[in-house]
């Protein structure tokens, strides 16, 4: 989908967007503090809600701040999507100059966006807040996420900073590029460094979540991981071939060993059918691993060449007039 700037003779300077998904308990302190962000900020504003399916009130709830706010947009999901679908799907309408996007859970401080215009300010298209802390979080969660991003610092085909999520900002011409990449698989931090430009960190202390529940399960975060790891790396596959090789040279090993065992030592402890069944299972997991790393991918060319729209819409308000800052 294009964006709407074009359309607009009076378009915003600055969009921010946010994607909700059964997030109640969050939404009014979330208005409260990116309210005081948008009356401070010098220049038309519009704030992008993408309610992603959601079951709880949250609809409700941002159909009032609409009415209430006239700078609030607002995007409903026929059904839920996903996080990195509705991101794309605020990008996809957003009008301004600048787009942030930050998450609805409030561990992206709304206090950080003046400093992220500042750096865009001073010329650079990409700024993201990258987590130097974060607060009350187990340690298994904290290692996995601190292993998660070197092992894909490590593999992917270009530098994706490391502990940086969605929370960031983007220059126009960065989301134009964005709008028109066609991918359906999304890693938004991804895909924002590999179109490159002059990219910067802002760095924050991640707070826990202000109220509600996780919605990045483990489920979900192990499947972005994938995810990400599928879209910019291309060593999975090579680790196939690697295994392959690694299956060859043990089975040419073996071959030796079974004739030295055959002609040298015929009463060898090691013969037999425990011989066998360690190499059959052994080859049985190379073969299946290296299927599971081929359905990946080809999983992924299936998804794209359906051609299906990223997601359908129920509700679209707000985008049919532009934006002043309150003051």
């Amino acid at each position: 989908m294009k964006n709407l700037s074009a359309k607009l003779p009076h378009s915003p300077k600055y969009s921010l967007i946010i994607p909700i998904y059964n997030e109640q308990e969050t939404i009014s302190e979330l208005y409260h503090r990116v309210s005081q962000i948008m009356n401070d900020l010098n220049g038309q504003v519009e704030l992008i809600l993408i309610n992603d399916g959601s079951k709880d009130r949250s609809l409700e709830l941002i159909r009032q701040l609409h009415q209430e706010d006239s700078r609030i947009c607002y995007l409903s999901f026929a059904r839920n999507f996903g996080h990195q679908t509705a991101v794309t799907a605020g990008l996809n309408f957003a009008r301004g100059e600048a787009i942030i996007v930050l998450d609805a859970d409030l561990q992206d401080p709304p206090e950080l966006i003046p400093e992220m215009i500042d750096k865009w300010k001073q010329g650079y298209e990409v700024v993201y807040a990258q987590r130097i802390k974060r607060k009350q979080e187990g340690w298994f969660k904290r290692f996995t996420a601190y292993a998660f991003y070197r092992l894909l610092q490590l593999l992917a085909d270009v530098t994706i900073p490391a502990d940086t999520g969605d929370f960031c900002l983007m220059d126009r011409k960065v989301v134009d590029i964005l709008n028109v990449m066609p991918e359906r698989n999304r890693y938004i931090r991804g895909l924002r460094a590999w179109i490159g430009f002059r990219q910067t960190a802002v760095l924050f202390e991640r707070e826990p979540r202000y109220a509600g529940t996780v919605k990045y399960t483990f489920r979900k975060s192990f499947s972005l991981a994938l995810n990400s790891l599928i879209s910019f790396s291309r060593v999975p596959l090579r680790i196939s071939t690697y295994l392959g090789l690694l299956s060859a040279i043990l089975a040419l090993f073996m071959a030796f060993l079974v004739l030295y065992w055959r002609l040298i030592q015929t009463n060898s402890p090691v013969t037999g059918l425990a011989t066998i069944m360690i190499a059959i299972f052994f080859l049985g997991s190379v073969q299946l691993i290296c299927l599971g790393i081929l359905g990946e991918y080809i999983g992924r060319v299936y998804e794209e060449v359906k051609g299906r729209p990223l997601y359908t819409l129920a509700e679209i308000v707000g985008f049919e007039q532009s934006h002043a800052t309150d003051s």
